[in-house]
């Protein structure tokens, strides 16, 4: 069995400690590839030197609506100079989240606009963050461009109601831990409406870790938990799942 997990975070402190039990353990799990994505301008450095250091590694580089009040010049200047390493696959994670409103909406509404338009600039696909935010989400998106299959909403969490839209505009969705949440039905009906053509897991590492191990701290090795679920979900044996998400992945990461 082959899994990607399409976003964590590595690079955070939380892992400082036993970063290679981590990447060792997801490898057991049958974790081949892992996508580290960049939440400001000094974890995207880290997460290409992850990249560049580990062989399972790739990066994505970008900044989170909560940091949306760094992006100036100069920040782009440097994750358009990140983005020409190897490693880097992709701009990412971008977007709004009007749930924390952690930086003003309208300042967020900005750097999301200015990243999307590098990510055109440079050909490379965008990793979407949005929260509270999905009509505002797609109206900058549709006003910005065409992100027609290079695009992917991770850790979607707005239930079977977007996922219309989203498929329509060939964009492909991201699944974490969340699947497996007592809570989160909505998720779960969401998932079944996703093509299997444009479904992805991730973990979101360090966060919302998938039950049974909920409450601990998350790690790439736990997408195996993530894609149980999703093929439950999908009536799908777990082996077949893996293969179809994993191919997903590596054709919109160029892999």
């Amino acid at each position: 069995m082959r899994l990607i997990d399409t976003h964590a975070h590595l690079d955070f402190e939380d892992y400082d400690s036993d970063r290679f039990e981590v990447l060792k353990r997801a490898a057991a799990a049958g974790v081949e590839k892992i996508v580290n994505v960049g939440a400001d301008l000094a974890g995207s450095q880290r997460s290409v030197k992850l990249a560049q250091q580990y062989n399972e590694l790739y990066a994505v580089v970008g900044i989170h609506p909560h940091a949306a009040d760094t992006v100036n010049s100069d920040v782009l200047a440097n994750l358009t100079q990140l983005a020409e390493q190897s490693v880097v696959k992709g701009i990412g994670e971008i977007g709004l989240d009007f749930y924390y409103d952690n930086s003003p909406r309208e300042i967020q509404q900005v750097a999301f606009k200015k990243q999307l338009q590098l990510a055109q600039k440079i050909d490379l696909p965008v990793i979407i963050h949005s929260r509270e935010a999905a009509e505002e989400t797609l109206a900058l998106l549709s006003e910005v461009g065409d992100f027609k299959e290079k695009l992917i909403f991770h850790c979607y969490s707005y239930g079977p109601d977007y996922i219309e839209e989203l498929i329509k505009r060939d964009y492909y969705i991201a699944f974490g831990g969340m699947l497996t949440f007592k809570n989160a039905e909505s998720v779960r009906q969401a998932l079944k409406k996703v093509p299997l053509n444009r479904l992805l897991l991730e973990t979101d590492s360090p966060y919302l870790t998938p039950v049974p191990y909920r409450g601990q701290r998350n790690e790439p090795a736990y997408v195996k938990q993530v894609a149980e679920q999703a093929a439950q979900l999908k009536e799908l044996p777990l082996a077949e799942l893996a293969d179809l998400t994993t191919a997903n992945a590596k054709r919109i990461y160029k892999l």
